[in-house]
């Protein structure tokens, strides 16, 4: 059998870890590993136009899968590119490896060109980062970042000299077992008996979901009946928790709408579940607080507990239901299911006048179509900023569809390099990038990408050729907007001219239309809407300490948002409270 040099000895310990791609962009340091990929039929080198996109990418396949992706970049400036999506994936707890190619390993230290440290460079966004620095070391340090991004939910980064790569790997190398799948972590029985004990005390239980709920949907609807609680959710939640919940006040937070807000102000117990809401302004510091959460770090650093639990949210409700006492009294969760319903009667309202008429036209409206048109298992990936308003208040969760963002981090033009990602994972999946026309012109290059793999993600173009959320955080501080404007080309135009399927939408007649023909287009497609950069949203509830360091969709001046197919359902909830 021939020697392996090191870098086929490092494609080979991915591929053993389930890794299937490798995105990133070639060169200099890099290449000994993406010939080893070249020659290794387990695994495909996918060539982006930018690192970040390659970041982006990893992380996305990384959230939809759970299990560990990878990106790469060259020494210097090509692995320095990679930084801003692997602070996405890292705070969106995706396990991801990163590969950052380095300078001759003789070079190190002594200002070679193109030199940085990326074993110091990327350790604030990385579980762990190392250097490489012999052969015998590589496969015991990948196997370590492995059991690091898996076991830990996150990034590790690993810096490789070129020349090292190209030397020859040892000749037994340590083969261990790989961390493949996260254990279920349950709470003790101490901690489970006081928060019973504090349930079965409270007269009043609100339930509060993020991201720490999916796979709990069922334990969730479960526990809220036997407590009789209302369940509100944060963005990272709503993909899990809305959906067949009778239970159902909305979200809370700067993008929130309903009756959250009331609902976690209003009980004399809130139960946080799995969620590491970040804004403390909208909760509240005058009731109880017991917080659920598999990762303990995450305890406590919003509120002030009254009682903090350390397990994954299935595993510890699963402990929990048999030993709370049942509630019969439902006044409480009628009470928020009321204001919910009447909370999203008033934003209806105030959307629909003339919308299917009104150019330029409503986002909301393009919102709304496109959650009736996409398919039932769709994965949506959302732009930062005003994209996420329409997401978080139009498309419908229904168990099946994945929703994608840049929630945690927050990062511009993520929803194409997010889409790339996710449509390699299933080319027959409908993958539909909610994109504003910032981030989308940000990272443009990598539309190319969707052409060259021919990859049929559909990009639907919000277009208001403005920053929008900007021009809110401009409006709250008293400040005109300024340097928010953007001159925008027909994107259309420009898709097609590169081979794609492009359309321009300008009045709401042609929406629906051009949707269809897009979805049903066999390759990528763009859709440019031109939408009204008026359109903005509020909250339910606001005031300065909740918009300070954070885009606020709120203002006394602007409109309020529609909130789609959500106000169906809370009517459809509303029949579950007794009539006087």
């Amino acid at each position: 059998m021939a020697k392996q040099n090191v870098a086929e000895q490092f494609v080979d310990i991915l591929t053993r870890a389930g890794v299937k791609r490798l995105y990133g962009v070639v060169g200099d340091s890099l290449n000994p590993v993406v010939d080893a990929i070249r020659r290794n039929a387990a695994i495909d080198w996918i060539q982006v136009r930018h690192e970040e996109v390659a970041a982006f990418a990893a992380g996305a396949e990384a959230q939809l899968t759970g299990k560990l992706a990878a990106c790469a970049g060259s020494c210097g400036p090509g692995n320095l590119h990679l930084i801003n999506g692997l602070y996405d994936a890292h705070r969106s707890m995706a396990p991801v490896l990163a590969l950052a190619s380095h300078i001759p390993s003789s070079e190190i230290g002594l200002g070679y060109f193109q030199e940085t440290h990326p074993d110091q460079l990327f350790r604030e966004c990385s579980h762990y980062s190392e250097l490489i620095s012999n052969p015998q070391q590589m496969p015991r340090v990948l196997q370590t970042a492995i059991q690091h991004a898996i076991g830990r939910g996150g990034v590790s980064v690993l810096a490789l000299p070129g020349d090292i790569a190209s030397e020859q790997a040892p000749d037994k190398a340590i083969d261990h077992a790989l961390v493949t799948s996260l254990p279920s972590v349950r709470p003790g029985d101490s901690e489970i008996d006081k928060l019973a004990g504090l349930i079965d005390r409270a007269k009043r239980v609100t339930l509060f979901c993020g991201s720490g709920t999916a796979g709990a949907h069922a334990e969730v609807m479960e526990f809220a009946e036997r407590i009789k609680s209302p369940v509100g959710h944060a963005l990272r939640g709503k993909e899990w928790i809305q959906y067949d919940n009778p239970y159902d006040v909305g979200m809370s937070g700067l993008l929130g709408y309903g009756a959250a807000y009331e609902a976690t102000h209003e009980c004399d117990l809130l139960i946080l579940l799995g969620t590491d809401f970040p804004y403390n302004a909208f909760l509240p510091d005058d009731v109880k607080i017991v917080q659920v959460d598999v990762r303990p770090e995450h305890l406590g650093r919003r509120s002030k507990l009254d009682l903090a639990v350390w397990g994954d949210v299935k595993e510890t409700l699963r402990c929990l239901i048999p030993r709370v006492q049942a509630k019969s009294d439902r006044r409480f969760l009628d009470k928020m299911l009321k204001k919910h319903a009447d909370a999203l009667e008033g934003v209806v309202k105030a959307y629909t006048r003339k919308v299917e008429k009104h150019v330029p036209i409503h986002p909301e409206y393009v919102a709304s179509v496109l959650d009736e048109l996409a398919d039932d298992d769709a994965v949506f990936t959302v732009d930062t900023g005003m994209c996420n308003v329409w997401a978080a208040r139009y498309i419908s969760p229904n168990g099946r569809r994945r929703i994608i963002g840049s929630f945690s981090h927050g990062s511009m033009a993520n929803a194409l390099p997010q889409a790339i990602g996710a449509q390699f994972l299933d080319r027959n999946r409908q993958v539909i990038s909610m994109s504003g026309d910032g981030g989308f012109s940000m990272l443009m290059g990598d539309f190319l990408t969707l052409i060259q793999y021919e990859l049929p993600v559909k990009i639907v173009l919000f277009n208001n050729s403005s920053l929008g959320m900007v021009e809110l955080e401009m409006l709250v501080a008293g400040l005109p907007s300024y340097g928010t404007a953007n001159r925008n080309p027909d994107f259309a135009a420009i898709a097609r001219a590169a081979g794609a399927y492009g359309v321009r939408v300008e009045k709401p007649k042609q929406l629906a239309g051009a949707l269809k023909d897009a979805f049903k287009h066999k390759g990528p497609a763009l859709v440019d809407i031109v939408t009204d950069p008026n359109a903005l949203s509020i909250p339910p509830k606001i005031s300065a300490e909740m918009v300070s360091g954070f885009a606020l969709s709120a203002s006394k001046i602007v409109l309020d948002g529609g909130v789609g197919r959500m106000l169906q359902m809370a009517r459809s909830n509303l029949r579950n409270v007794p009539r006087p």
